[in-house]
């Protein structure tokens, strides 16, 4: 069975960075992924993609995160990170990781103004 597990979430001061990071479990390789994404949601909306990485390994980004947001990953210790730099409080949300068909359980990003 496939497991995510998201970390690296937390409190921020606006302008701050942080470094989430998804660890894959019970499958051969995230290199053999045919998508990997990051996922965030904010209290009272919908699920939003901001950040996605194809086999290719070329990156995509909502306007909204382009620039200040990297999604990474690391086959050899099957791992996906998604480096977040100038947070804003609009940036707070719980963040998950999308492999395929799988998801984590998420971590909590909380940006204070």
């Amino acid at each position: 069975q496939v497991q995510l597990v998201e970390s690296g979430g937390g409190l921020v001061q606006a302008g701050g960075s942080l470094t989430l990071a998804c660890a894959a479990s019970g499958r051969t390789s995230i290199a053999s992924a045919y998508a990997m994404r990051w996922f965030r949601q904010a209290p009272g909306k919908e699920r939003e993609w901001v950040a996605q990485m194809p086999p290719s390994g070329s990156t995509y980004y909502p306007d909204s995160v382009k620039g200040r947001f990297t999604i990474s990953r690391d086959n050899a210790n099957n791992r996906l990170f998604l480096q977040m730099n100038s947070l804003q409080p609009e940036d707070t949300a719980v963040y998950y990781c999308n492999v395929d068909a799988d998801w984590g359980l998420g971590t909590q990003v909380t940006v204070s103004s």
